[in-house]
């Protein structure tokens, strides 16, 4: 894919994600070192002093990551695999003696296809809200996603509390990124909630502030009495998510298509998750609830009462869980 675009800003920048920290200090420290050699470590000893290094330094309090598959990349160089949680596992390297951490490797021949794309960050915008020019009596709100993107997750949380604030004042659509980066389970859960949504409108958001809490799918199904089966496996058919997955047709790189929402995306030029549409105009917000809901406030011609709600302005962790993060900026997983 061409020319892609962070939630209301241009992607000139690239900063790369691990987990809910943008990685700066890593990649500038990564850029000056690597001329400098030491003794070479083990695999498991680069393992250990990476994963202390991030968890220590990177982190938020509370979190960790976990680093498995250390192999033997190029020249002097280490490639591992680290588990953010939640599913969400990148590829990244260290040089042999341990002194240079490089959290991602970025393909600088060729175009920029959608097979070198991966999740990435643009500066922090927390607290902010945009203005929507487009204005109506009752917004349209149409949220692209990957269920199991971190950030898709992020602002699922962030938003569910503004649905159930504005209520009939507003037409809320969950919609789908045409593929999927997170594997077949992500495939399976698209279709669960596009169902949810086209069966049980109305207990959409109770399933999502269930799920978005641990992704335990059945469990909230069950909470919910919700029974989408039939549903699924209609869409799956009518959709060919399954035939395509497994037969890799119309695959974007190594990703797979999901094309329940196909025509939308090519409608808004959607390109990553989150992407969120407002009176068919892309927005730019933060991801809390105070920020989302000024947001989508201002593309009313006349505010409700409800837009007098307040809400909290502490942004939702990326990926599954209850806490809160300082980082509420534009980053999608794309």
């Amino acid at each position: 894919m061409q020319n892609k675009k962070i939630i209301g800003l241009p992607k000139k920048t690239f900063f790369i994600a691990l987990g809910a920290l943008i990685l700066v200090a890593a990649i500038l420290t990564g850029l000056f070192a690597f001329a400098s050699k030491g003794k070479t470590l083990s695999p498991e000893e680069a393992k250990e002093k990476t994963e202390t290094y991030i968890n220590e330094n990177l982190m938020p309090s509370g979190s960790k990551v976990k680093i498995s598959d250390v192999t033997e990349f190029e020249g002097e160089l280490y490639k591992m695999k680290i588990d953010l949680g939640g599913g969400q596992i990148i590829d990244s390297y260290v040089t042999k003696d341990g002194k240079t951490f490089f959290p991602q490797s970025m393909e600088i021949t060729g175009n920029n296809s959608n097979e070198n794309n991966s999740e990435t960050a643009a500066p922090n915008t927390k607290g902010s809200s945009g203005e929507i020019s487009k204005k109506s009596d009752k917004p349209v709100v149409e949220l692209f996603i990957m269920s199991y993107c971190p950030y898709g997750t992020q602002i699922q949380k962030g938003i569910t509390p503004v649905v159930e604030a504005l209520g009939k004042n507003i037409d809320f659509k969950l919609k789908f990124v045409s593929y999927a980066m997170h594997g077949e389970k992500e495939l399976k859960e698209n279709l669960v909630q596009y169902c949810i949504q086209k069966k049980e409108p109305k207990k959409l958001v109770s399933y999502l502030n269930c799920f978005l809490k641990d992704g335990d799918s059945a469990s909230c199904l069950a909470e919910n009495k919700l029974d989408v089966d039939s549903c699924v496996k209609s869409a799956d058919k009518e959709f060919a998510v399954t035939k395509n997955f497994e037969e890799k047709i119309g695959w974007q790189g190594s990703y797979p298509p999901f094309d329940t929402d196909k025509a939308d995306n090519e409608k808004y030029d959607v390109q990553g998750s989150p992407t969120l549409i407002i009176n068919g105009e892309e927005a730019s917000s933060s991801r809390d609830p105070q920020s989302l809901l000024e947001t989508i406030c201002s593309a009313f011609n006349e505010k409700p009462e409800a837009c007098s709600t307040q809400l909290s302005s502490a942004a939702p962790t990326p990926g599954f869980g209850t806490g809160t993060t300082s980082n509420g900026g534009d980053v999608q997983c794309n």
